[in-house]
């Protein structure tokens, strides 16, 4: 074999696949001999040829001309491939397929699997509020705190992380009850807070602002007197 041979041999060049192909194609109802197809026919495109036949097909692959032409029928019908009309620059029409349907279907389940992983986080986020106020409380929560807890996730739009925060200021401040923080809640909302880092600079500023409003006492009143750490949101 000479040295230009082999040359030609690597100018044959590669296809260009998602990789995510490869991964979901049984996921999406895919056999290899489909999978297979599909590549062969990617490479014919590749190399300027829109429309193989079934006998071309077949000369790469185990499959014969019949049988590459019932998977190519079934790809049709499953969604992976269009044959579609093209126009020549002689202006002379012709048929061609498009893998774009597979595209799409790609596509799709690549934003289904997100949104299944999203909702994934979702749900442990919310059963982990769940045992976060369960913790704090001591006990269960009750049929109405537990519908309470979720009206603000879903109805409210809460996050999770932010009804976390609210639990933790209620504690702070030694009222631990829904009401309370509801009203940490609302506050909050209304203010416009919707992160962690928010949330604990609202509530520097919401205790900077109560320690001023604080009548001075004396020296010795302060002595006799041992401070608490109240900070009253409902006074808001």
């Amino acid at each position: 074999m000479q040295k230009s041979d082999l040359l030609d041999w690597l100018k044959e060049g590669n296809i260009s696949i998602p990789a995510v192909l490869l991964s979901e194609y049984k996921r999406m109802n895919l056999s290899e001999q489909e999978l297979v197809l599909l590549l062969h026919v990617q490479y014919f495109m590749d190399k300027g040829n829109y429309f193989p036949t079934p006998a071309e097909l077949a000369g790469r692959m185990t499959a014969n001309s019949l049988e590459c032409s019932q998977i190519l029928r079934s790809l049709i019908q499953k969604g992976f491939i269009e044959i579609i009309e093209g126009n020549s620059p002689e202006g002379i029409r012709f048929e061609k397929y498009s893998l774009q349907p597979m595209q799409e279907k790609l596509v799709e389940r690549f934003l289904s699997s997100k949104k299944q992983d999203q909702a994934q986080v979702r749900r442990t986020e919310e059963t982990d509020v769940y045992t976060c106020f369960e913790k704090e409380f001591g006990r269960p929560l009750s049929p109405f705190e537990c519908e309470t807890l979720a009206m603000w996730m879903d109805d409210d739009l809460h996050d999770p992380i932010i009804i976390k925060s609210a639990l933790r200021e209620a504690v702070i401040s030694g009222k631990l009850n829904f009401r309370y923080i509801d009203r940490i809640l609302f506050e909050w909302k209304k203010n416009g807070v919707k992160t962690i880092e928010q949330a604990k600079s609202h509530s520097r500023k919401f205790r900077q602002y109560q320690n001023q409003q604080r009548p001075v006492v004396s020296d010795e009143a302060k002595v006799q007197s041992r401070p608490v750490p109240f900070y009253n949101w409902l006074e808001q």
